[in-house]
């Protein structure tokens, strides 16, 4: 069963009228990510594990693996989208601690995230 991809709308406000600049596809998005370690259930009903492979994402589907790699270290590592968040204006991911040490991240990083099949 093929998933329809999520598309975020970036659109530039002149005035009163609104012109879309890019549509770029959840699946395929670079930001900002910060990462947490406290917790006791995520969004979707389970218990948050801090030094497991997750993060939040604000709308790929729960379940969803996403290939996370860290511009800074060049490091990657996948993730399991079990959470929501981050709601930080220019972070796109929320990873578990586990996962933020995985890829050598001290605070925040810029990343870029791709679905992993």
């Amino acid at each position: 069963m093929a998933m329809k991809p999520v598309c975020r709308t970036v659109a530039v406000i002149l005035g009163t009228a609104a012109t879309v600049v890019a549509s770029v596809p959840a699946s395929a998005q670079s930001g900002g990510a910060s990462w947490y370690g406290s917790g006791h259930r995520t969004a979707n009903g389970e218990r948050f594990n801090p030094n497991g492979m997750t993060a939040a994402h604000r709308s790929l589907p729960f379940g969803t693996r996403v290939r996370v790699s860290d511009r800074r270290t060049g490091r990657s590592v996948v993730v399991r989208i079990n959470d929501r968040g981050p709601f930080v204006h220019g972070r796109i991911i929320d990873l578990s601690r586990g996962s933020a040490r995985a890829l050598g991240m001290g605070g925040t990083s810029y990343v870029s995230l791709q679905v992993v099949n």
